[in-house]
């Protein structure tokens, strides 16, 4: 399917209209269930049927029920998504980017580097891979940086398509997102290529998401000297050959290169080893070149992070624990999940930080839920994105007397198992 025409904006301004309009990109991805055998075109015409009789949405919206017998059949949701604005949004005023994708079932193939010994190197997933799909909202983080960082891959790729002199405009197609072990790294990487194949399904009929793991590759087999990093170079530039394929290489723990090297000039490794070093940033130069290519790397410890690394970055960006506001939003969608789920019944509303911030936050029988969740939320401040969300799980199974609790006594529970990691970390950090 994604071998069809290429996904389209309607409405989009034409030559002479005026730019006043205020029209924006509205982005819609559809997923079609796996089993459809339907053409895009066809799926294309009755999703915009679909968005012309709900033309008006509240910020981003999810449709999975459907009155058209068609996407009933073949499609499993039509969401809007990536809509920051929580006012009314009139889908006929501006463009509408329509992604129709499917995901791929199949878990990940790994790349070995001598069949002999059998040397894993990376895994390899082809996208948009069933794994990663509804990671992308999961992860919540202050300041934009999710759109932030969508944006630069997505500026990158364009200015690639339209040929742009890198000798005069340069761009290297590099990303390093580095900070604290737990808040969510490398999955923002995940998200990021998941979610750019889908954006870009028109453009490239497939996407790969290659991630090597620099720890166990350049602490193990230096003996080896550059033979290996070779080898698992040339098997991602096979990927990279086929021009139709949109590849994303992550390197996690890019701080193991460093710390490589370093150790290297102290005289405590190999000699070859800060040769392994200079070859991986040698065939990093090397692939970056190609337009159909993005590098994704993270990194725990930021003072270890090689300054000829760095340099090769074009974004840099801090990764840091939830912030009391983010962490009352990932506590509200786990709610709304368990909600769902009827493990907390009856469904009750909670309020989110904008309503609680109109009402003025002040105590009240419809606000009594909400402001005891932000009070939870500020007191796990501290906490990595990791344990948050494992915070609902941990509150059920050490604290509920029940199989089935009200949201009332959940938000007890929780906040006895926020109490507990506190506790336990405090006792981690003696221990030390």
């Amino acid at each position: 399917m994604n071998g069809e025409n290429m996904d389209v904006c309607w409405n989009q301004l034409q030559p002479g209209e005026d730019a006043a309009a205020d029209r924006v990109d509205v982005h819609i991805e559809v997923l079609v269930k796996s089993e459809s055998t339907v053409r895009r075109a066809e799926v294309r015409t009755h999703v915009l049927a679909l968005l012309d009789r709900h033309s008006v949405i509240m910020g981003s919206y999810k449709w999975t029920e459907f009155d058209d017998e068609f996407l009933a059949k073949n499609v499993e949701s039509v969401a809007v998504v990536d809509v920051d604005v929580h006012a009314p949004l009139d889908l006929k005023m501006n463009n509408l980017c329509v992604h129709i994708f499917s995901l791929n079932e199949d878990g990940p193939s790994t790349l070995n580097l001598e069949e002999e010994e059998e040397l894993s190197a990376a895994n390899h997933w082809l996208l948009p891979a069933a794994e990663f799909h509804g990671i992308w909202e999961s992860l919540i983080y202050d300041e934009g940086i999710k759109t932030q960082l969508l944006d630069y891959v997505s500026t990158a790729v364009f200015f690639s398509d339209k040929n742009v002199n890198s000798n005069l405009v340069t761009w290297n197609r590099v990303v390093l997102l580095y900070g604290p072990p737990g808040t969510g790294k490398t999955s923002l990487c995940q998200a990021l290529a998941q979610k750019l194949s889908i954006r870009m399904s028109g453009r490239y009929a497939c996407g790969q998401f290659v991630e090597i793991n620099s720890h166990s590759l350049f602490s193990k087999w230096f003996s080896e000297s550059g033979k290996l990093v070779t080898k698992m170079f040339q098997k991602i530039q096979e990927l990279i050959d086929d021009k139709e394929a949109l590849v994303f290489v992550l390197i996690d723990e890019v701080e193991s290169l460093t710390a490589a090297r370093n150790a290297s000039q102290a005289g405590t490794e190999p000699s070859d080893a800060i040769r392994v070093v200079n070859s991986v940033l040698t065939q990093l130069d090397q692939i970056k070149r190609y337009p159909n290519v993005v590098i994704l790397t993270t990194s725990n410890v930021t003072e270890k992070i090689d300054l000829a690394f760095v340099d090769r970055a074009d974004i840099k960006q801090y990764i840091g624990p939830p912030s009391a506001n983010a962490i009352f939003n990932i506590y509200l969608s786990c709610l709304e999940e368990l909600m769902k789920r009827q493990i907390i019944y009856p469904r009750q509303q909670l309020l989110n930080l904008e309503d609680l911030h109109t009402v003025g936050y002040i105590e009240s029988e419809v606000t009594e839920l909400s402001l005891h969740l932000q009070r939870i939320a500020k007191k796990s401040v501290g906490l990595s994105g990791r344990t948050l969300r494992k915070i609902p799980f941990l509150a059920h199974a050490l604290y509920a007397k029940t199989s089935v609790l009200t949201l009332e006594s959940f938000l007890d529970a929780m906040d006895k198992a926020v109490d507990q990691q506190k506790k336990e970390r405090e006792k981690l950090a003696n221990c030390v």
